[in-house]
């Protein structure tokens, strides 16, 4: 497993543990998992974003931590947000990593997630040209995403 993936799982439980509220100590959590605070920094930037439902507020200085809050809002809500997040192209590694995160934050269930990774994949666009893979996926994504939010109404 990768530091980085270990850094997200041991913050991500933080989460779980304190109804999605952590106070993190930058230079103690690297020191804790054996790794360089810029690798926090770097999982928090990365992980840990508005679009993947999260709030991080940092206070630097000699007591600085950083709090990172998880957005409890509807679901449908929540789902149009990340809608509006996706930009006009997508590669397939980056939808895979925001329906995974979709999942861990139950936005989608199990199934609506594997669906979704199976009409996004490299595999499904095969046959259609190189340059326009990512802008189509972008838009696929984007529309059965919205079909979700219509379909809970």
């Amino acid at each position: 497993m990768k530091m980085s993936d270990i850094v997200a799982r041991y913050i991500m439980d933080m989460l779980n543990e304190c109804d999605g509220n952590a106070e993190i100590q930058r230079n103690e959590l690297a020191g804790l998992l054996g790794c360089v605070p810029s690798q926090i920094n770097y999982v928090i930037s990365s992980r840990f974003t508005p679009e993947q439902g999260y709030i991080v507020e940092s206070r630097r200085g000699g007591g600085g931590y950083i709090k990172i809050t998880r957005i409890t809002t509807d679901r449908r809500i929540a789902i149009m947000h990340v809608v509006n997040s996706i930009g006009c192209r997508i590669s397939a590694t980056a939808a895979a990593a925001i329906l995974e995160n979709m999942t861990a934050q139950q936005m989608l269930d199990e199934y609506e997630k594997v669906l979704i990774q199976s009409a996004l994949s490299d595999k499904a666009y095969k046959d259609v040209p190189q340059e326009i893979r990512d802008a189509l996926r972008a838009s696929i994504m984007k529309n059965m995403l919205a079909t979700i939010v219509v379909l809970q109404h």
